[in-house]
């Protein structure tokens, strides 16, 4: 009985914080600030993770401009989707936009009460409650490959070649990681640790080839390729054509087919909350095109990579919505 107690304690917690916009969860976070020395880590049969994040765009619910069965993403509907599992109600968190609280609800199980995507110079967080930290401290390595980075400073704001619009390809906004004091020596751009774990896509191939990626692995395409922006043609075609570039890579991978997962997910919804695109690939998914209608978050997300490196204990909102675990034959 007091196991089950024990186990019943978070969701009851997680619950009290269900509607983002009161964040009743700042007492749940100092609790676990106290807390972080004492996560454990357990190797499961999933060893990897490489999470791709997309932008702005609706499984269901925006007419032609929804992914799924979209003409112009026959990569994701017709070679992805049929050997994945994916999720038919995953929704970006209630009301929760733009770009940054949904990255940072992806890292730390909330927006911090953010509603814009200002640097972090803005937005940045003292707190050592989020997903790398709990990773650093239990010994699991974590790396962010983002697309036009230099890798020679620690990356704090948009920089890089431009898009047709004038805008610079890599935006901070989409690399949560630069937005924790803790991780970047309070916003130090010549921090060596910053600099090691968030490196130009470009590695990433070579890292793969080597099989020396981490066990985390979180990749930022830049915005034309990640569907944000339209760069002088359709931005679903053209992520589309970028996923199919790079994923077979990942799929290939001795670190992958060892006991891998790939979760592609986008950030928001274009229209509404969603749904939004949640495929999962992986030697231990279900794939075979199943899918489920069950209600997720970022905050699942955030919840199963927890469950799946043994870090603890389950961070804000990832308390109070379910795991990912159905749509694995085997987890975690």
């Amino acid at each position: 009985m007091f196991l089950r107690l024990s186990r019943l304690v978070p969701v009851l917690l997680g619950l009290a914080c269900i509607l983002p916009a009161m964040d009743p969860c700042t007492a749940i976070a100092q609790s676990s600030d106290a807390a972080t020395s004492a996560n454990a880590t357990t190797l499961h049969h999933i060893k990897t993770v490489f999470v791709i994040l997309m932008e702005n765009h609706n499984w269901t619910g925006n007419g032609s401009l929804n992914i799924k069965s979209n003409p112009a993403a026959p990569y994701i509907n017709y070679t992805l989707i049929p050997m994945a599992s994916h999720a038919e109600n995953y929704k970006n968190p209630p009301g929760i936009h733009p770009s940054l609280p949904n990255y940072l609800w992806l890292e730390a199980g909330t927006n911090f009460g953010i509603a814009n995507d200002g640097p972090p110079s803005q937005n940045h967080q003292g707190t050592h409650v989020h997903l790398v930290k709990l990773l650093e401290n239990a010994g699991i390595s974590w790396k962010s490959y983002d697309e036009n980075i230099t890798g020679t400073v620690c990356p704090l704001t948009n920089s890089g070649p431009t898009d047709a619009n004038g805008g610079q390809l890599y935006a901070v906004r989409h690399n949560p990681f630069a937005y924790f004091d803790d991780e970047t020596n309070n916003r130090s751009a010549s921090w060596a640790p910053c600099i090691a774990h968030m490196r130009p896509f470009t590695e990433l191939a070579r890292d793969l080839a080597a099989n020396t990626v981490a066990r985390y692995n979180f990749i930022t395409p830049n915005v034309c390729d990640d569907m944000h922006d339209s760069c002088g043609g359709d931005p679903i075609a053209h992520g589309d054509a970028w996923l199919k570039k790079n994923v077979p890579a990942i799929l290939n991978s001795t670190a992958y087919r060892s006991g891998g997962v790939l979760f592609i997910v986008w950030d928001e919804a274009n229209s509404g909350d969603g749904p939004i695109p949640m495929i999962v690939l992986s030697p231990f998914g279900k794939g075979n095109h199943y899918s489920n209608g069950i209600y997720y978050t970022h905050g699942s997300t955030l919840r199963t990579i927890q469950e799946i490196f043994g870090v603890y204990p389950l961070m804000r909102y990832a308390t109070a919505v379910p795991d990912l675990q159905d749509l694995f034959a085997v987890f975690p």
